[in-house]
């Protein structure tokens, strides 16, 4: 029996991309696997050209001038109180003096608190003295905020314009295996610009290459504390004592090449992270012009050959530890962890044995080249044949849902709060592990999807038609009763949402 164009183009917009658009199905009907492969092949597809956007660089130094900026208020702020306390205290009456009787009290009659201490003052100088000291007001979000959002609404926009957003999956699958933290503070104004220039540039190249700037990004260099990881028998290492930090030795190892519990023992993870030392950044407060950028530091490098992996390295400095990422890059075991974690993300918390099969042998014979991967992932009949069983995870639901009702929104505030309230915030992965891609972690956080979905499907239900809607987001893949209760709603926004939290839509 032949299959419907449109089921299979509607499939390939949810499994493969963020979901229909309006007119979405119909564009790609007559051939969805050839609009996947075609997105594949556009010049530039995946990256971000925005002038305004910081680099990495730029992004570190800004957040380190602000706090900088922050901290000398505070400590103006805590001096001119001292000076108050000083001045208030020796013009206090002789102990055991009486005040004198037209003194007002300490307290407003009506029983207010007295002032704070900077604005309270007994003598006349200290009460009349002008303030120095720079205002800490709060005028919004803080610069490392502020950039943090701006990466957020440009990755938000990315996908939501995307016409099937193939290529933006790809990114997103790929910043969530190499991911960095916001939370860790250092990092938040480097998220944006880190997802741009190790993932974005090379999301459809080599894995290799990918593996090399990633690892040596000032974003993840900070978020697995690398950038302080000193040689114990390196020059800086005799003279200061500091140690070995083996964090991103050992998540290479783990989760970013090999696997846990793979081919490598605790020593090679510690060879590793000696091979590694000296990968760190130029501190901000020494160089105002390339702060926050990495530096290959010499005197923190443990010197001498590494074995790792049953291969010993020599000594060549910063080329010693590329040496290292490009065997890891080709290992076996590095293509099949990364086939399974791209089948599952797409396909299946099981794939199909074949598929993964496919996957790592289209890696090894192209030498890790991801577009080929890719290419091999959206022509697999296994693709294709597995029944729609995986859940979106939160973000990819929000696009789905943004794009299902046509809605671009202006602040990319409530979006990072719904990513929030639904467990996965943008960059803020609570491991090194990142967010999982196995169904049993999101379904529990069905509930707060549909307050989700009410509150959107309130706010655009003079806008959107529901029945409307659902052709353009289901198209063929809504089933009967799911029609039926949308047709059956009580009110706009009710079938709208419904729309939202239909099985069909929920799953890729």
């Amino acid at each position: 029996m032949a299959v419907d164009p449109k089921f299979e183009a509607a499939s390939a917009l949810h499994r493969f991309g963020f979901g229909p658009r309006a007119g979405s199905i119909a564009a790609i009907a007559s051939d969805p696997r050839g609009a996947l492969l075609a997105e594949l092949e556009r010049p530039a597809s995946g990256r971000i050209s925005d002038s305004d956007l910081l680099t990495s660089g730029e992004a570190a130094r800004a957040a380190f001038d602000f706090r900088q900026v922050q901290r000398a208020a505070r400590l103006a702020q805590r001096a001119e109180r001292a000076m108050n306390n000083n001045a208030a205290n020796n013009a206090a009456p002789a102990a055991g003096a009486q005040a004198p009787a037209s003194q007002p009290p300490a307290a407003d009659a009506g029983g207010m608190e007295a002032r704070p201490a900077q604005g309270a003052a007994n003598a006349g100088a200290a009460n009349t003295a002008p303030s120095t000291a720079p205002a800490l007001r709060n005028p919004g979000p803080g610069v490392p905020q502020q950039i943090y959002l701006e990466e957020a609404k440009v990755r938000i926009d990315a996908a939501l314009n995307a016409e099937i957003g193939f290529v933006e999956r790809l990114v997103w699958f790929w910043s969530n295996h190499f991911c960095v933290s916001a939370d860790k503070g250092p990092v938040r104004a480097l998220c944006g610009a880190y997802e741009r220039e190790a993932i974005r540039g090379h999301v459809l190249g080599k894995f290799a290459d990918m593996l090399t700037t990633v690892e040596s990004h000032p974003a993840m260099l900070l978020y697995l504390d690398n950038a302080r990881s000193i040689g114990p028998n390196s020059i800086a290492g005799v003279f200061r004592g500091k140690g070995l930090n083996e964090n991103l030795a050992r998540e290479i190892l783990e989760l970013h090449t090999l696997g846990v519990r793979t081919v490598y023992t605790q020593d090679d993870v510690t060879r590793f992270a000696n091979v590694i030392t000296g990968w760190t950044i130029v501190p901000p407060r020494q160089d105002p012009t390339r702060g926050g950028e990495f530096n290959f530091n010499a005197r923190m490098h443990e010197p001498g050959p590494q074995k790792v992996i049953n291969r010993i390295y020599p000594d060549t400095g910063f080329d010693q530890g590329c040496a290292v990422l490009a065997d890891l890059a080709r290992h076996p075991a590095t293509a099949k962890h990364l086939s399974q974690k791209l089948a599952r993300h797409f396909i299946a918390d099981q794939p199909p044995p074949a598929l993964v099969e496919q996957l790592v042998k289209r890696f090894r014979e192209t030498d890790g080249n991801l577009k080929e991967m890719a290419k091999t992932l959206v022509t697999s009949p296994d693709a294709w044949s597995a029944p729609r069983s995986k859940l979106k995870r939160p973000g990819e639901w929000i696009l789905s849902a943004l794009r299902a009702t046509g809605v671009t929104p202006p602040d990319i505030r409530p979006v990072m709060q719904a990513h929030n309230l639904l467990g996965e915030p943008l960059w803020r992965p609570s491991a090194p592990k990142g967010f999982s891609d196995e169904n049993a972690a999101w379904a529990d956080g069905l509930a707060q999807r549909l307050d989700i979905a009410n509150q959107l499907a309130r706010r655009v239900a003079n806008l959107v038609d529901p029945e409307a809607a659902v052709d353009s987001a289901l198209g063929p893949l809504a089933s009967k009763d799911t029609r039926q209760a949308i047709s059956r709603a009580e009110t706009r926004p009710q079938a709208l949402a419904l729309l939202l939290m239909a099985p069909e839509f929920q799953r890729r």
